[in-house]
């Protein structure tokens, strides 16, 4: 049982390993989010982490803890990027060879940055447990340390080492959000929590897409969810692992569970009012305190932000819907005559509404539109959605027919 090969001397090693590799990530007080929740909320920056993630912890313990045969054999490991970035780091300042699978669907940025660090990367099908499958059997042809994700001991403890930063930091705390997907952080976390300062209540936290170690938690049982559909790539896992899951249902309090929409929330508010960048997987704790899936008032909590690595192209779609949710963003079309001014007139009465004009798209070719008439679409940025209704209203009042489209 992962439970008896894990220890606080393991963990302690796993953090004297660390020095000089891993960083001491800050954890900052937000008085936002403190507001926003009626809780004293901490966050643990593990996004500001070297490779971008908590993932290096304990991945550079694991490599670390090799003998020299087994550092010979090289190592490979599956991961849809975190992980792969970590085991690539490690392996390349171990001077040892390293063959990474990820999904084919694992974001650009985090494919071209395990290459950067000098692994090989093959690229399967399907999602994470389809890499995992594929490692596996090349694993087997090859005799290279397999390097787990979440499941080895190894890199639970060099994940708990967070734990050991934040009590030294903040002594007093009395709960922690911690994010879950197979488990190896949260494992880790609570089981030093617990061990040090039994009080702790540890909270994890999983994507609705994606709960597998949440269904494990209640049934008491592994429980294997059949699909794992999230943009939280970093937790899209099918199935926890053994070891884990024994440590999580041992020393974790409770779970909660948000959609993708909250967690893009969230995302969205660290962006905007704390100037942090964060993954979906590393914003679930967050999105759970912001949106009541836990039950804290007047409570002193650290969120654990554990990644920061987002795909460019993500965050700009999180951006756009969150800022149209909002009101502050909005897309209308309208059919106006086609001829010299028209388009002029159309733009005079939009900015006389103090709408901010972002995009102009007017096209006098497409099917259904009347000859001499044009259709334009207009990209608006606006204070809120009263603000919108206003400048409809303008349109309207001056004989256009605006229509909302997304």
């Amino acid at each position: 049982m992962a439970a008896e090969r894990l220890s606080m001397e393991k963990i302690r090693l796993a953090r004297d390993r660390l020095v000089g590799i891993a960083r001491r990530t800050p954890l900052d007080y937000s008085t936002t989010f403190s507001k926003v929740t009626g809780n004293s909320v901490y966050l643990k920056l593990e996004n500001m982490q070297k490779t971008g993630s908590f993932k290096i912890r304990g991945a550079y313990n694991k490599v670390m803890s090799l003998g020299k045969a087994e550092r010979d054999l090289g190592v490979i490991a599956a991961s849809a990027g975190n992980h792969a970035q970590g085991v690539a780091y490690a392996a390349a300042v171990a001077g040892i060879r390293c063959t990474v699978v990820m999904p084919a669907g694992a974001p650009i940025s985090k494919v071209v940055a395990t290459q950067g660090y000098g692994a090989e990367v093959i690229l399967a099908g399907g999602g994470y447990d389809e890499a995992y499958r594929l490692a596996r059997k090349l694993q087997g042809k090859s005799g290279a340390v397999f390097v787990h994700g979440f499941n080895d001991p190894d890199v639970i403890a060099g994940q708990a080492t967070i734990a050991l930063e934040l009590l030294e930091e903040l002594p007093g705390v009395e709960a922690v959000l911690v994010p879950a997907g197979g488990g190896g952080l949260l494992a880790g976390i609570a089981f030093a929590l617990k061990e040090i300062k039994p009080s702790v209540r540890v909270i994890g936290v999983q994507a609705g897409g994606a709960p597998a170690m949440h269904c494990s938690y209640k049934e008491g049982r592994l429980h294997k969810v059949k699909g794992a559909g999230t943009f939280a790539d970093g937790i899209a896992v099918q199935e926890p692992g053994k070891n884990t899951f024994a440590l999580i249902k041992r020393y974790v309090d409770e779970f909660a569970v948000v959609d993708d929409e909250e967690i893009a929330s969230a995302i969205l508010m660290l962006l905007e009012r704390a100037k942090i960048v964060v993954e979906g997987a590393g914003a679930v704790g967050l999105a759970a305190l912001i949106h009541k899936k836990i039950a804290l008032e007047n409570v002193k909590t650290a969120v654990i932000l554990s990644g920061g690595n987002i795909d460019v192209n993500i965050l700009s779609i999180i951006i756009e819907r969150g800022l149209a949710k909002t009101g502050r963003y909005v897309r209308l079309r309208t059919i106006l005559t086609d001829r010299p001014g028209s388009l002029l007139k159309l733009l005079s009465v939009v900015a006389e509404a103090r709408a901010n004009v972002i995009s102009v798209s007017h096209d006098r070719i497409k099917q259904g539109i009347p000859l001499k008439q044009a259709e334009v679409e207009l990209s608006l940025e606006t204070r809120n959605k009263e603000h919108i209704e206003q400048v409809i209203a303008c349109l309207a009042a001056a004989g256009y027919m605006p229509e909302i489209f997304s």
